[in-house]
Parts: structure tokens; C-alpha cells; sequence
């Protein structure tokens, strides 16, 4: 459930409050292609309340299609794979690809904590180099000819299902 937005306060004192809330996941995306989308992630990321949002390269992103939500995030820019692996400190990191896929979305039992996100561009997805850095390989499940789904709604999907297996009733987090 959405909190109530102190406006009147500025976006640093909105960022601590916000701080004790936030959830222990975190999302990274590899080499984008598409600036809007980065801006929309970002937005989703946000309703999510995720620690901290990595973005891997030095592509432009647009700011203006987080809706404003930017300001209130912890991004993390990083040059490259090996400057995100350093910033993860040892996290398990869970690479979202469809053709290298360990795992089925609908078959994951259950996040780790502090897990990282990685999700790749939609036209070249993740590299090779990354994947076998991963911890774990989830695929989403498709059933017609696309061979992709928008970025930003791979990212939805799979922070919702986090968040549904994570707040579940019953539901024990495992370190």
C-alpha cells in the first residue's frame, strides 16, 4: 500500500524516510538500450521500494519517465560488469534471460535475501560473461511468437512475484 507523499519536503528528507522501508532486493540493468524504459524501471522500482537501483554502462537514461520518482531512489551507476559485481559485495545475483534460463518464474521458491536483479536490454538481453556470474538464471514463460516483453514489464513481473512469494502468508525468508 502506497504511503502518503510529504510533497512539501525535500527529496533527501523524503530518501530517509523512505530508508527503514525499503526492501532487501535489489535491481541492475545491463546496457540498456532504450533511456525511457530506464526512467519507467526506475518508477516500478520505486513502488517496490527496492534498496538500490544499478545501472550498468554509460548509456543516457531519461529521468523524466520515472515521473519524478528518480529523486527519491538510491541509482547506482556503474561502467561495467565488473564495477557491478565490486558494488554487490557478494549479494546473489539473479540474472533474468529467457534462452539461458535455470528456472522457471513460475518455479522459483524462493528469493534470497539481498538478491540482485539483473535484467539485460531487450534486443541483446545478457551477455554470456554475466550469466555465468549468476547465481541463478530466471526465464518467464512466453506462449506467443515475440521473443521478448518490454523491459519494464520483465521487471514488474518479476518484482511483483518477489513481493507476492515475500509477503505471503507464512512465508520464511531465507538468508
Amino acid at each position: 500500500m502506497a504511503i502518503e507523499a510529504p510533497i512539501d519536503l525535500p527529496p533527501e528528507q523524503v530518501r530517509l524516510l523512505l530508508a527503514p522501508l525499503r526492501n532487501d532486493l535489489s535491481i541492475a540493468l545491463h546496457a540498456h538500450a532504450n533511456p525511457f524504459s530506464v526512467g519507467g524501471i526506475i518508477r516500478v522500482a520505486h513502488s517496490f521500494l527496492v534498496r538500490e537501483i544499478f545501472v550498468v554502462g554509460t548509456q543516457p537514461w531519461y529521468a523524466k519517465a520515472s515521473m519524478g520518482m528518480h529523486r527519491y531512489e538510491n541509482i547506482r551507476v556503474v561502467p561495467d560488469d565488473e564495477a557491478l559485481l565490486d558494488a554487490i559485495e557478494g549479494r546473489p545475483l539473479w540474472g533474468v534471460e529467457k534462452d539461458c534460463a535455470t528456472v522457471s518464474l513460475f518455479d522459483v521458491k524462493c528469493y534470497p535475501r539481498d538478491v540482485v536483479l539483473l535484467f539485460g536490454s531487450e534486443r541483446g538481453g545478457l551477455p554470456s560473461s554475466i550469466i555465468a556470474r549468476c547465481d541463478e538464471v530466471v526465464g518467464i514463460p512466453m506462449y506467443g511468437i515475440n521473443h521478448s516483453f518490454p523491459v519494464s514489464v520483465t521487471v514488474g513481473m518479476v518484482l511483483c512475484d518477489w513481493a507476492r512469494r515475500r509477503y505471503a502468508p507464512g512465508t520464511i525468508v531465507t538468508g
